[in-house]
């Protein structure tokens, strides 16, 4: 039988608990919670991938409650997973399309191999199920393999995919889908990007471009910018926030490869260190493997919890 979402989310973050798991027993072989203890313990924290900033939080509130006294294992990954909860919770949050904009326009950037352009094709069928149309865009005009990718999720969902010839303008292509979703009477838009990281410029100058034409028709498109990352690069993802919001304006997160990765705690260092809202994790390639992120759900799975 196939497991169910939450069961491959435990699965895909039982990889990430090891790290917690044995850095929380080395730090209690002692019992009482001193200086040495909450070393190891900040040590832990910070090889899990959830950051220096969320390491030295954690351990202040330790020290603040339970310095100096006998804890077990048990406690202090409650007590962790309530803490880790408290910093998700801000940050998970759905993506609201609103009724207001027709269409509603969401641009999906990252770099190539994320799994951005399956995250379009997953946020497709999701909203359809929700009951909303939506169209398509294969916005990342220079890889053939992502405008097939997409043309078959199109194809899945019952949503008409924009594409062009290779290498054809983004911006154009953005702009005539805009035209056609808004004579169609779409309630959303979803348009792939290019994701080369390599050419900063170029890119930067191609998203510009896109938001630009966009708003030649919709002042207030695109109205959301979502960035796809891959759990599976750990600390890299950092790195990407601060490429792409320098590019354009991300609005929220969506952290797929969740099932893979030894690296979930990223979620967490992601959440500290930009408050961006993270509306949903992926842990396979099945088109029900892309849910809303739940703070509660993700905290006590990181830290091992049932």
């Amino acid at each position: 039988m196939a497991l169910g979402f939450l069961s491959r989310l435990k699965q895909g973050l039982a990889r990430s608990t090891p790290r917690l798991s044995e850095g929380i027993g080395a730090a209690l072989t002692r019992r009482r919670l001193d200086d040495a203890a909450l070393e190891e313990l900040e040590d832990a924290l910070i090889a899990a991938d959830l950051g220096s900033a969320v390491a030295r939080r954690v351990i202040g509130e330790f020290r603040r409650t339970r310095f100096g006294k006998d804890v077990s294992e048990e406690e202090i990954r409650t007590a962790l997973a309530g803490q880790i909860a408290q910093i998700l919770e801000p940050v998970a949050r759905p993506l609201v399309i609103e009724a207001a904009h027709r269409p509603n326009v969401v641009l999906v950037v990252g770099v190539n191999g994320t799994g951005k352009t399956t995250t379009i094709g997953k946020l497709a069928l999701f909203y359809k199920e929700q009951g909303l149309r939506t169209m398509l865009v294969a916005g990342d005009t220079f890889r053939a393999a992502a405008v097939e990718q997409l043309q078959v999720w199109g194809e899945r969902t019952g949503a008409p995919v924009i594409a062009g010839a290779a290498n054809t303008d983004a911006a154009g292509l953005a702009y005539g889908a805009l035209e056609s979703a808004r004579a169609q009477q779409m309630d959303l838009l979803l348009v792939d990007t290019a994701g080369r990281l390599h050419n900063k410029a170029a890119l930067m100058d191609e998203l510009g471009k896109i938001v630009r034409v966009l708003r030649k028709l919709d002042p207030s498109a695109p109205h959301s910018v979502l960035l796809v990352l891959d759990a599976t690069t750990g600390q890299n993802a950092l790195t990407q926030v601060k490429i792409f919001k320098e590019l354009v304006a991300v609005t929220g997160l969506v952290v797929t490869k969740l099932d893979g990765s030894a690296r979930g705690g990223v979620v967490v260092a992601l959440a500290e260190a930009f408050g961006l809202p993270v509306h949903a994790v992926g842990v396979g390639e099945q088109a029900g493997d892309l849910r809303p992120f739940s703070a509660d759900e993700f905290a006590r799975g990181l830290v091992g919890e049932a």
